[in-house]
């Protein structure tokens, strides 16, 4: 399977433009170390799709030299979307996308119900699908504009654990965001060539400790990676961290929790790396 990362950052991206932390201010005076939203470009055996849309996605698939268009003006290999969640960073970019003549999304029925704003904005302009993605639940965590609305739940007719999953793709198991590792998850990621999960945070009290919370990682959503490498190390494919927050020290490439990782035979995904499966 062809796939390449297109992005590997949380929310915002890094630097984020709000921001000056010292994971922002890096990444400003040294632009090697920006990261775009994280993404994935996968080729399928029906196509080419994005997994999650995300505020970079016109950059993102022009970083993708098998996602760019042509020979015709408004031909695209892009066949449509995957999602993991509803979130605003995952989805807004399907709004950047409404040249298309056709797109397929696929996701869970509460995330599809939650979409149905965009869905509504972008019937004008193209014939927009949808299917069920194979996915595996990795948390109820509802995006901040669905807080509130359990007839989301009620009227897709899915449990809340619908809102965030772990996708299979093949050999590949994609979840940047996990709030819980379940058994079905630890039986995915054993059968899986390779696993490509969150890194938000590297431990628990990072979001209190930086001040962007009041909350710790885990209660955000997000296991942190101290909580999650041990049992990553022990998987027999390839394992890499990724959506990286701002605050995370592995945003600086000279942190010492980069061999930390290297020891436990784990990566960091990098933007644009490619990995053959």
């Amino acid at each position: 399977m062809r796939l390449q990362v297109l992005g590997t950052a949380a929310g915002g991206g890094v630097p984020q433009w709000n921001c000056a932390c010292p994971g922002c201010s890096g990444a400003r005076a040294h632009p090697g170390r920006r990261r775009r939203h994280a993404s994935l470009a996968v080729q399928l055996d029906d196509g080419a799709y994005v997994v999650n849309a995300t505020p970079d996605i016109a950059e993102q698939i022009e970083s993708c030299a098998w996602l760019r268009p042509g020979p015709g003006p408004r031909e695209s290999p892009l066949k449509g979307v995957i999602l993991t969640d509803a979130e605003l960073d995952h989805t807004i970019g399907l709004l950047r996308l409404r040249e298309a003549d056709a797109l397929e999304v696929r996701s869970t029925p509460v995330v599809r119900h939650a979409l149905r704003p965009f869905a509504e904005l972008l019937r004008p302009y193209l014939q927009l699908t949808w299917a069920d993605a194979a996915t595996i639940p990795v948390s109820g965590k509802r995006p901040r504009y669905a807080a509130g609305s359990p007839e989301a739940e009620a009227e897709a007719g899915a449990e809340a654990t619908g809102w965030v999953s772990a996708l299979r793709l093949g050999p590949l198991v994609y979840a940047p965001a996990m709030g819980v590792w379940p058994d079905e998850l630890d039986e995915a990621f054993r059968q899986a060539a390779c696993v490509i999960v969150d890194g938000t945070f590297w431990d628990d009290e990072e979001p209190r400790r930086t001040g962007i919370s009041a909350r710790t990682a885990t209660q955000m959503g997000h296991l942190p990676i101290e909580a999650t490498m041990e049992r990553l190390s022990k998987l027999p494919g390839r394992r890499l961290y990724t959506h990286l927050n701002n605050t995370n020290p592995l945003v600086d490439p000279a942190a010492e929790q980069h061999e930390v990782l290297a020891e436990l035979g784990i990566e960091v995904a990098a933007d644009g790396m490619v990995i053959d499966l």
